[in-house]
């Protein structure tokens, strides 16, 4: 019997690598995805879900497997306000893993982000280390996660401050001591997640720099 895995995020630009690579990885005998919009993928190994996240009674059973992938996420621009990315990158996920663990769920997988800090003055590093640190509080057998630089890969909608923000990074991670700012590509991380949760146990977070060691 192989692995049964779940994935929230499956439209992002790490989410759909994870399915991709899921689908061809004969580990896995069938991948389940809940989002709110489908993938457009068809294939004898994947259920869609479409949900509402904020109906967590509507959804809840359908989170059962051996490992969860989680790699939802949004920009703020995209969400319009900071109430409404704070609900999509930590009440949402954290919710989903949560309901997850209590499901009998014990692996699970974390897209994070380079600087991810519960006291950081910012923002999003602020809200990224309060998801780390409550998701290692949940009671999974192993629990990885994974704090990548700038996401190198193609996407279905243009980022103008993504793709400055990856030249800079290009250039800037030369400088001795800043090689963390590295870009990564999206598939390298996925398939990070994917290799660190069949062959790490317990719990661990990956710094950017240290990603590449897993695949």
């Amino acid at each position: 019997m192989g692995k049964k895995a779940i994935l929230i995020g499956a439209t992002g630009l790490v989410g759909l690598h994870i399915l991709q690579l899921l689908l061809l990885d004969e580990r896995y005998e069938s991948i389940k995805v809940l989002h709110r919009r489908s993938t457009g993928i068809s294939h004898q190994k994947l259920t869609e879900h479409i949900i509402d996240f904020d109906d967590q009674e509507s959804w809840k059973a359908f989170v059962s497997g051996d490992h969860l992938f989680s790699a939802l996420g949004t920009t703020l621009k995209k969400a319009g306000s900071k109430d409404a990315q704070y609900k999509i990158d930590y009440t949402y996920q954290y919710e989903f893993a949560k309901t997850a663990s209590e499901n009998g769920v014990s692996n699970y997988a974390l897209v994070s982000s380079l600087g991810a800090n519960p006291d950081s003055g910012s923002f999003y590093p602020r809200i990224k280390g309060e998801l780390d640190e409550a998701v290692q509080d949940l009671p999974f057998d192993n629990t990885l996660i994974l704090r990548p630089s700038f996401l190198d890969g193609s996407r279905d909608e243009f980022r103008l401050g993504e793709r400055i923000g990856i030249a800079i990074a290009k250039v800037v991670c030369k400088i001795p001591g800043l090689k963390k700012y590295h870009p990564i590509k999206a598939e390298t991380v996925a398939k990070a997640m994917i290799e660190g949760l069949n062959s790490k146990q317990g719990k661990h977070i990956f710094e950017a720099q240290e990603i590449h060691s897993l695949v």
